[in-house]
């Protein structure tokens, strides 16, 4: 280096490279956020639509990202790679409270023999962490791993019945889309529905996310009280009740809830 060029301090050389890494993660992530159910595989203007990217910047980054095994790459399409799936299986999101959830929901699959899902509440919406496909296919939509809003699906609903009214206020703030013609897009009518949800402990979808589709959901709670997750049924219109799965979704939930205090109470003795 010549002495006439400045120097460079250790702090900022590690500033310079934090920034790299935050831009190459943000990078990664936004390849990742390019798929979707409706878009399994993509091409690289795909991704480049889908992202926003530069598509030498695309290309780049999804050839890093398929050394790693993030992506896969066959004849022109890009898709996420088994890596992916190893790390969701590390996830305690989805070991934990899936194997506490997963002899109820075979047992409300068996009572029901419809679609059983469970779901988190993630940012504003609600994510999908497991599914038994019921008789009659209802929607690729709640595909594990997949999203939906929390203001018109029953799993939605059943974890914003209980809620912080922060979390409930920042869901409103940031509107309440319309899917359908059932969909709740007023702030006062979702939250008298909220008030009905937590004094029943059910909350039903009557086609307000997709149409054709009703879903009963029930509300899990952790061992401090808190709701953790929901689980529901969905079924196609004219093939079950409401009224008449609503009671084995609310057992459901409690046996999982129950579960999880068991787990909790098992450790802490253990400890």
């Amino acid at each position: 280096m010549s002495a006439y060029a400045p120097s460079v301090h250790a702090g900022e050389r590690d500033t310079e490279r934090d920034t790299a890494h935050e831009s190459v993660l943000e990078r990664a992530n936004a390849l990742l956020s390019a798929f979707s159910p409706r878009h399994r595989t993509l091409s690289l203007s795909g991704i480049v639509m889908r992202t926003g990217l530069p598509k030498s910047t695309a290309h780049r980054t999804a050839q890093q990202m398929i050394k790693l095994g993030w992506l896969n790459y066959r004849e022109g399409q890009y898709s996420l790679g088994t890596r992916m799936f190893e790390f969701a299986g590390l996830s305690p999101v989805r070991t934990e409270l899936r194997e506490a959830a997963l002899p109820f929901l075979e047992d409300l699959y068996e009572a029901t023999h419809a679609t059983v899902h469970l779901g988190v509440m993630d940012g504003l919406e609600i994510l999908y962490i497991d599914k038994i496909s019921g008789h009659y296919r209802v929607t690729d939509l709640s595909r594990v791993g997949g999203r939906m809003p929390l203001h018109c699906t029953s799993l939605g609903k059943s974890i914003l019945a209980f809620s912080s009214r922060d979390v409930v206020g920042n869901v409103m703030n940031h509107g309440l889309p319309r899917y359908t013609g059932a969909t709740i897009t007023s702030p006062t009518l979702l939250e008298r529905e909220l008030i009905t949800v937590a004094a029943r402990q059910v909350a039903f979808d009557r086609q307000e996310s997709s149409i054709d589709i009703i879903c009963a959901g029930a509300p899990v709670f952790g061992p401090d009280q808190q709701v953790v997750a929901a689980l529901s049924v969905t079924s196609p219109v004219g093939r079950a009740r409401l009224d008449q799965i609503a009671p084995h979704v609310a057992a459901a939930a409690r046996g999982v809830t129950k579960a999880l205090a068991d787990s909790s109470a098992g450790r802490a003795r253990q400890h």
